[in-house]
């Protein structure tokens, strides 16, 4: 009888899983020792594999990977040369290899040390850097030996080469000779010796040894006399530079065999870097995390990697992860609910998510996972009818489950798939409960799937119990695949039947056969499925409410940030700029004052060092920045608030304000803080122009040279524009406040839309 646990690894499909793996390794040996690959008998041993995968995977992160494409299976070629066997040119050059690679690989481990698990991998390693220098200078890529490897070979070849071409030489010149005896001017071989082509008709024109014949017959390939010695000398040449090859080889196997423990040591611990590497890749290839070994099981969204894999070649075939959080204190959890609706597909991700974490392997989930340490774990799924064994399925189930209780301990995880079915239904729930409670006793976990109702009741009257159930869709009679914690399942038998056309009249016969208690229960479940949705679309609904909003916030403070900063900058800046001009403007004063000073100075330098003045001060006046032209936003326009994007409600109000919709939020923004989706601000109509007695400079009476005392006098930054009344006249005064306006570095246009006012328009205001 075979060992139950190795029955479980085969039911939850830990081959195939393992035949996955092997994909991701490198080398041959590698994928052997992949597919073979078993969990860790032991928590330390487990928990070293992770931190081997976890190793490879932050080096990976870092961009450094391992090349192990060289490495080959190289134990015969080790066992050989340690029996004294000489190797062949391509056996020795891929026992160089692995010495070259695990040389490669070291370096790289040795350069980033906090990786200790792979360090103490390769700390031991001797790379035999001179073997492998060795066996390259002496053989080429091809496997032969080189010329290099030994002088005597390099002068037997040579020799070799010489009687070939002195060979080459007097076959051209017997073709030239007797041209009409060949088939076809050609050289060629037979039992290694140069021959030619010879007419059968013209055989006798040639003499000579006569080493082969065509299939018609037509053709005799000839040695001609002439040739034979030379032929002869090249036949002891070649056998001796093979002889000095040979020896070469077995002087290398010899050194081989003389490191074979080292050898070994190094082709194996490759070999596991590659599997570790495996891990690491297959990993990262399923999006895993690193499980941990906790008290609990915590696996959110956990999907089953079989199906994973079939997803890539079926793409309409969608994996629906589940959610798998079992407290510490829960001994037994009974999943309920109708077929098809994957019950038996969660405790075969449970068993492989054991698996997977004793073996090295992360676990396809959405965050990090926590596993219990279960230090086996048993399992019976499927139909086992034996004919060959006399068993029924339920005798089968019933053999496997005895098993299952004699091999578990108390850290050992079961899964039992339709537990106490295949018999009379009233005897097989007290069968199931009795196992259940057996197992509630022995072992640290059991899932169990059952359509037997009284398990359901067993959380009630024992608090290490727990229900599940998987959701289903009754209006497309469609499993959701989603596991449901706390609710027990309904079957859903007659509801589907009566949803598949099934006649009413047996529906309702089998319905009135059904008790009243079953009834309320399944009534009961219903409304607990109901509530239990639309609390979880609330919670939904919450969870992605909060979500943006923090989102949100996170970026305006960013944003925030980012524009004090700014503005700090740009003050930084414009104060140096001020007091640089400032202080510029400063000295070109004090150098017209020093002019002024002077004894000598005429109306004319008077005049010049007005100008001057004039000069310097617009120079060194700021210039107004220019407004943007800006945009005038419409209800439903989308808008950008602080870089989000948003969608209007509300025009600008009294406090320059807009409603604003960001996702399922409604703000109240200032129209500094909202732009157009290609930057531009909000433009804000002006207010109207009016002449009031405050912006009004009546200029009527005065003479031209009183002009520009008075409006030095009343202008000033408070108003946007002033009305400057000058009369008609003679048009003298007029000119005079035009030249003014001109000269005036506040004013930025003025305009006169009567003969006797002009009104100029201040910068900025």
């Amino acid at each position: 009888m075979r060992d139950i646990r190795q029955e479980t690894l085969e039911l939850l499909e830990w081959p195939r899983l393992c035949e996955h793996l092997a994909t991701f390794a490198q080398t041959k040996p590698g994928k052997r020792l992949a597919q073979a690959w078993q969990p860790a008998p032991t928590r330390p041993q487990a928990e070293y594999l992770l931190a081997e995968t976890q190793a490879v995977d932050t080096l990976a992160e870092r961009g450094i990977t391992f090349d192990l494409t060289l490495v080959t299976d190289v134990e015969a070629s080790i066992e050989r040369a340690e029996r004294g066997g000489i190797l062949s040119g391509l056996a020795l050059l891929s026992v160089a290899h692995v010495c070259h690679t695990a040389r490669q690989v070291r370096r790289q481990i040795e350069a980033h040390r906090e990786t200790t698990v792979l360090h103490e991998l390769v700390q031991n390693w001797r790379t035999q850097p001179e073997l492998s220098q060795q066996i390259y200078h002496c053989i080429d890529d091809d496997g032969e030996v080189t010329d290099r490897a030994s002088p005597a070979l390099a002068q037997a070849r040579q020799q070799c080469r010489d009687i070939e071409q002195t060979l080459r030489q007097t076959l051209q010149h017997l073709c030239q000779k007797y041209a009409q005896a060949l088939q076809e001017v050609l050289i060629t071989q037979r039992n290694e010796r140069y021959v030619l082509p010879v007419k059968a008709t013209h055989k006798d024109m040639i003499p000579g040894i006569v080493h082969d014949t065509s299939a018609s017959g037509a053709t005799y390939y000839i040695e001609p006399q002439g040739v034979v010695p030379l032929n002869n000398q090249r036949r002891i040449y070649q056998k001796q530079a093979q002889e000095l090859a040979e020896a070469v080889r077995q002087e290398l196997s010899l050194q081989v065999g003389l490191v074979a423990a080292e050898l070994r040591h190094l082709a194996d611990g490759l070999t596991r870097l590659d599997v570790a590497c495996a891990r690491c890749h297959y990993s990262r290839w399923l999006h895993a995390h690193p499980p941990q070994f906790v008290p609990s099981v915590q696996l959110r969204q956990v999907r089953h990697p079989l199906l994973v894999w079939h997803a890539q070649v079926e793409p309409e075939r969608t994996v629906v992860p589940i959610d798998l959080v079992i407290p510490a204190d829960v001994r037994v959890v009974t999943i309920t609910g109708p077929n098809t609706g994957g019950k038996t597909v969660t405790l075969k991700t449970l068993g492989l998510m054991v698996l997977m974490a004793q073996a090295g392997l992360y676990l396809p989930t959405a965050a990090p996972a926590q596993l219990p340490w279960f230090d086996q774990v048993l399992a019976d799924i499927g139909d086992d009818q034996s004919l060959s064994q006399n068993l029924s399925t339920f005798s089968g189930h019933i053999t496997r489950i005895h098993r299952i209780l004699q091999a578990a301990t108390p850290q050992s995880l079961i899964l039992l798939d339709e537990v106490g079915a295949g018999t009379d239904p009233t005897e097989g729930t007290a069968l199931a409960r009795a196992i259940l409670e057996t197992c509630a006793n022995q072992a640290q976990l059991t899932l169990a799937t059952s359509h037997y109702g009284e398990l359901k009741t067993l959380k009630y009257q024992d608090a290490r119990f727990e229900n599940a159930s998987v959701a289903f869709d009754e209006t497309t009679l469609a499993p959701t695949y989603r596991l449901l914690w706390g609710i027990p399942g309904r079957s859903q038998a007659l509801h589907i039947a009566q949803r598949l056309g099934f006649d009413p009249a047996i529906i309702q016969r089998a319905a009135t056969y059904l008790q009243g208690q079953h009834l309320e229960l399944n009534d009961l479940i219903r409304q607990m499925e109901q509530q239990r949705q639309e609390q979880t679309q609330k919670n939904q609904a919450a969870t992605e409410l909060l979500a943006q909003a923090e989102h949100l916030y996170q970026q305006i403070q960013q944003q925030a940030q980012a524009l004090h900063q700014q503005k700090q900058a740009l003050a930084e800046r414009e104060t140096q700029a001020v007091e640089t001009a400032i202080a510029q403007a400063k000295q070109e004063i004090a150098q017209v004052i020093q002019t002024l000073k002077s004894p000598q100075v005429n109306a004319k330098d008077a005049h010049a060092a007005s100008a001057a003045l004039t000069a310097i001060q617009k120079r060194h006046q700021p210039r107004p920045r220019p407004q943007p032209q800006g945009f005038t936003p419409q209800i439903g326009q989308r808008v950008r608030v602080l870089g989000q994007v948003g969608e209007v409600l509300s025009l600008p109000d009294g406090d320059g304000k807009m409603n604003v919709r960001l996702g399922q939020l409604r703000v109240s923004a200032p129209v500094r803080d909202i732009t157009s989706l290609d930057g531009q601000p909000v433009a804000l109509p002006p207010p109207p122009l009016v002449q009031t007695p405050a912006n009004t400079i009546d200029l009527r009476g005065l003479r031209v040279d009183q002009v520009a005392d008075r409006l030095d006098a009343h202008l000033h930054p408070g108003e946007r524009a002033w009305w400057i009344v000058h009369g008609q006249g003679t048009g003298r005064l007029r000119q005079a406040v035009q030249e003014y306006l001109d000269r005036h570095p506040h004013i930025h246009h003025w305009e006169c839309p009567e003969p006797s006012i002009t009104i100029a328009h201040w910068h900025g205001a």
